[in-house]
């Protein structure tokens, strides 16, 4: 049977491992101060890979290259100028965290696709958080990078441009697992573009003044929660797509859409505010997607459902004081609450039973409707006694109806209590480059 070890030999043993270990902690992350005057760029060709680089509080003209896995931390909001030219930071390693910084005055080139931050194909995992992105072309470029995370950042544009030769604020490109949460951009020509990018979530961002909050597309199984969007043209327009969750967003005072699903398919949109749009839902070549428990309410148009939009779930949504609630051109009704129902605005039926289902279905649009759309003239008339007329005998010969939106089941009452909190947050002129933001914004 074998002896155990001798003290003496156990103690060599104890001290040759130590040995062999001194070399590793030797190599050890180590941190390296950057301070006014001094080079980030000799700092980073320095570092070793895991390195924390802190740049103190100062101007630094630079344009950096960050070609291994290290971190740069400013300390009290450090700026990094790109003097015109060129992008401010580009990432090429992968495993590069960059943070407290304010990134700034990348060049102007739509064709080099200048940015504040790029990161470039192969640099997965880098982490842009806490940083101030402003007056660049795009504000971060990410292609080809996966499981990015991109969190409480402030990014503005270069606001004096026209929009058409302004970058976007987030450029996300063939990507899978990107997190987007928690910014604010505004001032650019798209806050998000979203392109190619998969199993992604976008959470808590503030979307506004710009072209569109959302111009997203060919992009599936991803999470859209809790943003807000507002004084854009548009303020989701999810495009080519299947498989999202759009939940808890509020989209309100954009000058077209608040919320455009364009050939989407097997979608949930849930618990959305969208208000005080020229539209408020889009809706084209939609199939198989669910919409439910969204709050519709002070929009010129409440949905503009066209293209063949069909095999949908519509249920209990509440439909309110929108000019006109839905614009539906169709070959067919289109059946919307056939298990909860919908609440209306402008209903006028009965509820005889008390059970809080209207006795009379609902339906969007008659020929007068049709009419008005056409030939918008006809408005002045609408309180005549000719209209009227029209209208009941549209209602009573069935041969000169016209395809509606139908809801079998129309509540009585909304189940969004707060939506006069709502009313009035309209698109004004000027919003779009100015820094208005509405008197009462019920997130903040």
């Amino acid at each position: 049977m074998p002896r155990s070890p001798r003290p003496a030999a156990r103690v060599w043993a104890a001290f040759i491992a130590f040995a062999l270990w001194l070399p590793s902690t030797a190599s050890a992350a180590a941190t390296r101060g950057v301070h006014p005057g001094e080079s980030i760029q000799q700092a980073i060709d320095r570092a070793a890979p895991g390195d924390v680089i802190e740049i103190e509080r100062g101007f630094y003209p630079a344009n950096l290259r960050v070609s291994k896995p290290i971190t740069l931390r400013g300390i009290h909001r450090p700026t990094i100028s790109g003097g015109a030219r060129g992008d401010t930071i580009r990432v090429v390693s992968p495993d590069v965290h960059i943070e407290g910084l304010i990134v700034r005055d990348s060049g102007d080139s739509l064709l080099d696709q200048n940015a504040g931050i790029y990161i470039q194909p192969g640099a997965h995992r880098a982490v842009v958080r806490h940083c101030d992105l402003t007056y660049n072309l795009f504000g971060l470029w990410i292609e080809k990078a996966n499981d990015v995370v991109i969190d409480g950042n402030v990014i503005t544009g270069k606001r004096d441009y026209p929009s058409a030769q302004r970058g976007n604020g987030i450029q996300l490109y063939n990507t899978t697992g990107a997190r987007i949460e928690g910014n604010n951009i505004g001032f650019v020509r798209d806050a998000l573009y979203i392109d190619v990018s998969h199993h992604a979530v976008f959470r808590r961002n503030k979307l506004h003044h710009s072209r569109y909050g959302t111009h997203y597309m060919n992009s599936y199984y991803n999470v859209w929660e809790d943003n807000d969007t507002w004084f854009n043209r548009g303020g989701l327009a999810l495009m080519e797509v299947r498989d999202q969750v759009v939940r808890n967003n509020r989209a309100w005072g954009n000058s077209d859409h608040g919320i455009m699903l364009r050939s989407i398919q097997d979608s949930v949109i849930e618990n959305n505010v969208v208000a005080g749009n020229s539209r408020g839902f889009f809706i084209y070549d939609v199939e198989y997607t669910k919409l439910l428990n969204n709050l519709v309410v002070d929009n010129t148009v409440g949905v503009h459902l066209s293209a063949g939009s069909t095999r949908n779930e519509v249920e209990s949504n509440d439909f309110i004081s929108n000019q006109e609630q839905v614009r539906y051109i169709g070959a067919r009704d289109e059946i919307w609450g056939a298990r909860h129902g919908n609440h209306w605005s402008n209903y006028l039926g009965w509820d005889r039973d008390g059970n809080g289902i209207g006795d009379v279905r609902y339906e969007a649009n008659d020929m007068v409707d049709r009419l008005t759309w056409r030939y918008p003239m006809v408005k002045l008339l609408l309180s005549s006694p000719a209209v009227q007329a029209l209208r009941l005998v549209g209602q009573q010969f069935p041969v000169l109806r016209v395809p509606s939106v139908i809801d079998p089941n129309p509540r009585m009452q909304p189940s969004h209590t707060d939506w006069r909190q709502w009313l009035g947050r309209h698109f004004a002129a000027g919003n779009s480059t100015s820094n208005a933001t509405p008197a009462a914004d019920a997130h903040e």
